[in-house]
């Protein structure tokens, strides 16, 4: 939302509904697309592209990262910048022995968020459950998501095979670090 205060900006999901309440918290003027960010194809390109919260690491394999930043690479105007906020790296991985819990307790809403993860070799799975309780009662929800896991190696390959210049910020805005590259002229 702050950079459409300065910028003309556009969004892409793969998930119509996630599409949706976007488009419902943006409002008009902010031109929302479905498409798989591996392989989308708009018609045009940016000055800027941003990949954030992890998102990267939806696309699961080695070869899907490779065909993401090569997708970025098309869509990027000559000296355009790609900013990626990565998801964790195989060596920082650290397999829980207990859920991690977050609790929300206010006026309006009550709610637990219990999250599990595992790893099967490069592949981690969170399985995500929520109790919601609100005045007209408790809901539950479920949701299970799966990240490839990359190193940094792999990250910086893909993105400098795909023509970008790669400069990585080992802390970046979450501690996970951001790669940050810019499409050679």
């Amino acid at each position: 939302m702050h950079l459409r205060e300065r910028f003309s900006c556009e969004g892409l999901d793969l998930d119509e509904d996630l599409l949706n309440i976007a488009g419902r918290k943006l409002g008009v003027g902010v031109a929302l697309h479905l498409g798989d960010m591996a392989d989308f194809d708009l018609g045009k390109r940016y000055d800027a592209i941003t990949c954030l919260f992890s998102s990267i690491g939806y696309v699961r394999t080695v070869q899907r990262l490779a065909m993401t930043a090569k997708t970025f690479a098309r869509h990027s105007n000559p000296g355009g910048i790609v900013i990626v906020e990565p998801w964790i790296t195989p060596e920082t991985w650290q397999e829980q022995s207990h859920a991690q819990i977050t609790v929300v307790d206010d006026d309006s809403i009550q709610a637990v968020r219990m999250v599990r993860n595992c790893r099967d070799g490069t592949i981690t799975t969170l399985e995500m459950h929520y109790l919601i309780a609100t005045a007209t009662g408790i809901q539950h929800r479920h949701e299970t998501h799966e990240l490839g896991l990359f190193s940094s190696n792999e990250y910086c390959m893909a993105f400098e095979e795909a023509g970008f210049q790669v400069e990585i910020d080992e802390v970046g805005l979450t501690g996970r670090g951001l790669l940050v590259g810019r499409q050679q002229t």
